[in-house]
């Protein structure tokens, strides 16, 4: 049986573009991963985590994409003061609960510019959020100061395609790493680096195999996929899983730079 290309069925909306994130905001209300996996270290995000922590203590820091702000105000328990700044209203109007003072949020759009004084931050940071901004951090962040990324890498995931065929789509080359590079060479940085960090992520259950796929789309969507092809899902799933799950690549991209 061929599996269902969910891009052909009525409601679905292309990953990470506005209408994507707006919807996700309206159903889930916070950017939190609905399917259940379990990670083996490196893990890149934890790696990534830390070194915030570490670079922001005491400082003036700018969060972008900040989502829901639930790391904006873990990081503000840190920073001297932190502003996180985002594109969907209403992730920033869940983020204002529970606040502290020295954390804010800014609603706006990376691709129009940043809506901050020149040398406004002593630091920035990106956890998943718009590579577009890079070149508009090198304003707003005071010279000599340090920016960190985290980006899903090329690999992630890559499994998928082959034993999903339909369900997933396969890339070639590497679009992710070509368009950081490029952000990052128009940013006129001092230096910069890019390390791949790759481990495993076991999936737990045929349902968050579509719950994965499905992520931050209308619930109709999950809702065809499960009556269409999750007989079928099952039945790869379980020739391929582990008692821990079935194994994906878990990759992420942190980026490095000095203003």
């Amino acid at each position: 049986m061929v599996l269902t290309d969910p891009k052909t069925l009525l409601k679905w909306v292309q990953p990470h573009s506005f209408e994507w994130y707006q919807q996700l905001s309206e159903f889930q209300g916070i950017y939190s991963y609905s399917w259940n996996s379990k990670l083996t270290e490196p893990n890149g995000e934890l790696i990534f985590d830390q070194e915030v922590m570490q670079m922001i203590a005491g400082k003036k820091v700018l969060d972008v994409g900040c989502g829901h702000g639930e790391f904006t105000k873990k990081c503000g328990l840190v920073a001297k003061e932190i502003v996180g700044f985002d594109i969907t209203e209403q992730f920033l109007q869940t983020g204002l609960f529970n606040k502290t003072n020295n954390v804010s949020f800014v609603l706006g759009n990376a691709k129009k510019g940043l809506p901050f004084d020149n040398s406004e931050f002593d630091c920035a940071y990106i956890r998943k959020g718009p590579t577009s901004a890079y070149p508009q951090l090198r304003k707003v962040i005071k010279d000599g100061g340090k920016i960190l990324g985290l980006h899903p890498g090329d690999d992630m995931n890559k499994e998928l395609p082959l034993l999903f065929p339909n369900l997933f789509e396969s890339t070639t080359g590497a679009p992710v790493l070509q368009r950081i590079n490029q952000q990052l060479e128009n940013s006129n940085f001092n230096s910069y680096t890019i390390e791949t960090v790759n481990s495993t992520e076991f999936i737990e259950s045929p349902e968050d195999i579509l719950k994965l796929k499905c992520f931050g789309q209308h619930p109709s969507i999950f809702e065809a996929l499960m009556e269409t092809d999750l007989h079928t899902i099952t039945k790869i799933f379980e020739k391929n899983a582990t008692e821990d799950g079935l194994p994906t690549t878990f990759s992420r991209s942190i980026i490095r730079a000095t203003v």
